[in-house]
């Protein structure tokens, strides 16, 4: 079975996550099947960018998501779309429409508002 889930990326201490589709079997960092977004944690809020099409595609084959992945989804708008592509709208139709409802909500910055860690020593 297909998981969407978070692969961890990062330094210590200063972790993102992709967003990707992986068999629920592998390990967290083993073969992924595609990479459809990020979240970064470490911004006020948080950053997170998800390609809406493939989501989902990924979404309507049967793939589930985490608990933690479906949080994002739901954030960014996905989740709530599965139904009506059930329901027999088109994927395109769909993303198209998150897309500019993307595009019209407020920017948030990338850049953390966190500060670097420092060593043990200092």
């Amino acid at each position: 079975m297909l998981r969407i889930r978070f692969q961890r990326v990062g330094a210590k201490r200063q972790a993102s996550y992709r967003l990707v589709v992986m068999d629920q079997r592998a390990k967290r960092s083993g073969g992924i099947v595609e990479n459809i977004g990020f979240h970064n944690p470490r911004t006020r809020p948080s950053t997170d960018e998800v390609n809406f099409e493939r989501a989902l595609y990924w979404l309507s084959v049967g793939a589930k998501p985490t608990e933690a992945a479906e949080s994002v989804l739901k954030r960014v708008g996905v989740l709530p779309l599965v139904a009506r592509i059930h329901k027999g709208e088109s994927i395109e139709a769909l993303a198209a429409e998150a897309t500019a409802a993307k595009a019209a909500a407020a920017v948030v910055s990338p850049r953390t508002s966190y500060p670097a860690p420092t060593s043990k020593g200092e």
